[in-house]
């Protein structure tokens, strides 16, 4: 199993002090930096388009990043296609894939939220149907160099060729996905990899939908090692369970609180997030040995999975404890991860 790190650049600390969005960034970069040299597989930045984030340009940090790695694959988390112009996308990826030689990922989604529709002139009625087209786009400008393609929500392409073209070929474009059963099968039809943001409640619970993928890539005759299956997970590792829990609490409690204002859930307790961090709950936080544990017990659960990420800026956590943090993954929990027999991890 691959262990990498996802990051939404949060513009705020764990105290809710707002940071530099330079001093940021440029932490960023640094923590990409180590998570290349402590060996991890993978590092994602997400997209977003509020004041809590600076990932509103995702390819320009992964090609900052891609210059100053050597090893780690790097992808979004995600990439909104929805709101996005799939030749833009393919156009600024292929061109990291280009700088970092050959190490640049695609994850593929509707995003968590919908700031950018507003912003970019887009209809919240056509979400459903701006997706699927901008999804089939992507796929064909992926296979294709030249392109004869037409659509409801853009102009047609007669013809054109879109470069460049990137070094991976193809270049590999994963489906994010939450909770919806159509957006499994639909990964599954296409043979696509499967990125699952599992962000609360028990995340064996997921089973059933990731059999419905790897049904319906069956049925599509694909192989099944084609049918790879990541999960996006909240975590975070400290030298304590203790430690971790108290580290991650106050930022994830403050940015939990505030989009459930948003979106109708209740405020974010300290009884909630603790059950949360139980032996099947979603938050993969403790000590390296009790983070590696729920790993495997939720890879297994799941039938198998192919990468693991942790999402740790939920946490708005400071720069140095990211750092501690990407050297653990790294050092201890990656290793000890990998070492499980193939069949389980």
């Amino acid at each position: 199993m691959q262990i990498g790190i996802d990051s939404f650049a949060a513009a705020h600390t764990d105290a809710s002090r707002a940071v530099d969005p330079g001093d940021r960034l440029r932490d960023l970069i640094e923590e990409i930096e180590l998570a290349d040299q402590v060996g991890l597989d993978s590092f994602g930045i997400g997209e977003h388009h509020r004041e809590d984030f600076l990932d509103s340009a995702p390819a320009v940090i992964l090609g900052a990043a891609a210059a100053r790695t050597k090893r780690i694959r790097l992808t979004s988390a995600v990439t909104v296609l929805s709101s996005a112009d799939p030749v833009r996308v393919f156009q600024e990826f292929a061109t990291v894939d280009l700088i970092s030689g050959g190490r640049a990922e695609i994850v593929a989604g509707r995003g968590s939220f919908v700031d950018s529709f507003p912003l970019f002139g887009l209809r919240l009625d056509d979400y459903d149907s701006l997706f699927a087209e901008n999804l089939d786009l992507l796929l064909k400008i992926r296979d294709n160099e030249h392109i004869y393609w037409s659509g409801k929500h853009r102009a047609p392409l007669t013809g054109q060729g879109v470069y460049p073209r990137p070094l991976q070929n193809p270049l590999p474009v994963w489906l994010g996905v939450g909770g919806t059963p159509k957006s499994f099968v639909r990964a599954g039809m296409l043979g696509l990899p499967l990125m699952v943001a599992i962000i609360g409640g028990e995340t064996r619970r997921f089973r059933p939908l990731i059999d419905l993928y790897r049904e319906a890539g069956r049925q599509a005759g694909h192989a099944p090692e084609q049918l790879k299956i990541g999960v996006h997970s909240l975590g975070y590792v400290a030298a304590t369970t203790e430690e971790a829990a108290a580290d991650f609490f106050p930022g994830y409690a403050r940015v939990m609180t505030d989009v459930g204002k948003e979106r109708g859930w209740s405020a974010m307790t300290r009884p909630n997030f603790d059950a949360q961090r139980g032996p099947y709950g979603a938050l993969v936080i403790g000590n390296a040995e009790e983070v590696t544990e729920k790993i495997i017990r939720h890879s297994e659960a799941l039938g198998g999975i192919s990468r693991w990420t942790f999402q740790m800026n939920a946490g708005s956590l400071p720069h140095a404890k990211l750092m501690r943090a990407i050297e653990t993954l790294g050092t201890r929990v990656a290793p000890a991860v990998r070492n499980e027999p193939a069949g389980v991890a």
